[in-house]
């Protein structure tokens, strides 16, 4: 990035912050804060280990700053400004997750658009809710855009705040699914003189693969004995020795799955719960970024700021507007609407935001600023 690029997105950062308020994080006087000035050349400098008293009025620093990148700490501390983590004197932390398309399995970086980043990392956010909301059940839970390519889910219940890096891990890996116990989703029940082997249905991976292999089911009923088969054989490692196997076992005992009972189902219906545990993992966990969440002094971006390297405002959203919410429209800031800037670009560039496609050849070209501002700020462009 060049200097008068530079210098321009700076004052530009500058202009939107002294038309904003920042939402700031509840403690806000207890954590760290830290940010990312635009320092000339190709490398960049944190500055953090300061407080809240440091700043001072924290939207009077932004305007002064005017930083490419803003965070706190996720962690409040009695000394957020000591120099060093064990004389700060931490006192708990938020559990914060990280979604970032680089993370998603069925995502290239290389090939895939933006667009295409966003609605894929939105998808592992409904993941990763129903694990927050629904197997934890923790209620203070907020979600923010990151403002570059995912989301962060802030948890500030009061029962996490003490967990420590180890107890976070077995958090992450249960949202990963790491080292899933399979027979530990069978629980031996005995309802007369023989025991039974019951899928636990009630929560938990137990209940995702019930739900899984009950839509199963369901769909092959509606299927005559040659589309069943097939469909079974659709599933890796069923053959059409096992499809056979498990299609008998669910006309033998069409309950057995809906009861979660994997004895009156015989073999096929065991069988067909194992097949399906690595499809469940495959499509229903959520690939956080492990390290954010299992670090109790971990810097996150403050909501309403800009994304340094988007200029896309890092947004906090309701629960209840997650599904309308449009990142490519609703984190463009107003602040750079309406106006066009002059850019050059050595490569051509397809943006998408705010509702329109811009597309550019190399050499320079009159755009919205929202795109310049986005291009420049990716590296993309220079301000001409």
């Amino acid at each position: 990035m060049d200097d008068r690029t530079r210098e321009y997105l700076q004052d530009r950062f500058g202009d939107y912050y002294r038309g904003s308020t920042v939402a700031l994080p509840p403690a806000a006087n207890e954590r760290e804060w830290g940010h990312i000035p635009w320092t000339p050349g190709t490398g960049t400098t944190m500055v953090r280990h300061q407080s809240q008293l440091d700043l001072g009025d924290v939207d009077d620093f932004l305007a002064r700053e005017a930083p490419r990148h803003a965070y706190f700490s996720a962690a409040r501390y009695t000394d957020p400004s000591a120099s060093t983590m064990s004389q700060k004197g931490w006192q708990g932390a938020d559990l914060v997750f990280d979604l970032d398309a680089d993370h998603l399995p069925s995502i290239d970086p290389d090939d895939a658009t933006y667009a295409e980043m966003l609605a894929a990392c939105k998808d592992a956010l409904y993941r990763l809710l129903t694990f927050v909301e629904d197997d934890f059940g923790f209620d203070d839970v907020s979600v923010v855009f990151s403002g570059g390519r995912g989301y962060h889910v802030h948890v500030r219940d009061e029962e996490i705040q003490d967990l420590d890096s180890d107890a976070r891990r077995e958090i992450v890996d249960y949202v990963l699914a790491n080292g899933l116990d399979t027979d530990g989703l069978i629980r031996i029940v005995s309802p007369g003189a023989t025991n039974q082997r019951m899928l636990q249905t009630e929560g938990g991976w137990g209940r995702r693969v019930h739900r899984e292999m009950v839509d199963l089911a369901d769909e092959l009923r509606e299927m005559d004995d040659e589309e069943a088969l097939a469909r079974l054989t659709e599933i890796d490692g069923i053959g059409d020795g096992r499809a056979e196997t498990i299609l008998g076992s669910l006309k033998a005992n069409p309950d057995a799955i809906g009861e979660g009972n994997m004895e009156a189902g015989g073999p096929g219906i065991r069988l067909l719960k194992d097949t399906l545990v690595e499809r469940v993992i495959e499509t229903q966990t959520a690939p956080i970024d492990e390290p954010v969440t299992t670090d109790t002094h971990r810097l996150i971006r403050l909501p309403k700021t800009l994304h340094g390297g988007s200029g896309l405002v890092v947004t906090p959203i309701d629960r209840d507007d997650l599904d309308a919410f449009d990142p490519l429209v609703d984190a463009v800031p107003d602040r750079f609407r309406g106006r066009e800037i002059e850019i050059t670009t050595d490569e051509p560039r397809r943006v998408e935001l705010a509702g329109d496609i811009t597309k550019l050849e190399p050499g320079t070209h009159t755009v919205a600023e929202y795109v310049g501002v986005f291009l420049m700020a990716r590296g993309e462009a220079d301000k001409t």
